[in-house]
């Protein structure tokens, strides 16, 4: 889904659930849809303070908060002690470097398609298939 079809979906679901669309509530969506790379809250409260400069850290933790219980962008689970989010909600999967923290997405079409063990289908329904893979990015070594 590009940008324009994630900011129609935006306004299509805070109409639906009744939440207003504020400035700032557009403006965190759409830092957040341009970022690649998986921001903590507090980075891109400082990358908003540029457009917003009356923006506080608590709005971007409440407004980030709301678009993910909505189902508009996904928390980016890490062994650090930071919360990282993306706009990205398609399935995707994620490895994380260990030593810098640098998140990329990656596909893996085989696994998604790949049948579940029987214990884990008789433990219920499940909703989304995610692998996290740690290691070390080129960079770091």
């Amino acid at each position: 889904m590009n940008i324009e079809e994630r900011l129609r979906d935006f306004e299509e679901v805070c109409r639906k659930e009744g939440l207003k669309i504020t400035h700032q509530r557009l403006e965190v969506f759409k830092e957040l849809l341009n970022s690649q790379d998986h921001p903590s809250v507090e980075k891109l409260y400082r990358r908003l303070l540029l457009k917003l400069p009356t923006i506080s850290l608590d709005t971007v933790y409440r407004t980030l908060t709301t678009l993910e219980q909505h189902g508009l962008v996904t928390r980016v689970q890490t062994q650090e002690s930071q919360t990282r989010f993306e706009g990205r909600i398609d399935n995707h999967h994620h490895v994380i470097c260990k030593k810098c923290g640098k998140i990329t997405d990656f596909n893996w079409e085989l696994l998604d398609a790949a049948d579940l063990p029987e214990e884990i289908v008789k433990w219920g329904r499940i909703e989304r298939k995610n692998i996290t893979l740690r290691g070390l990015c080129r960079e770091c070594g």
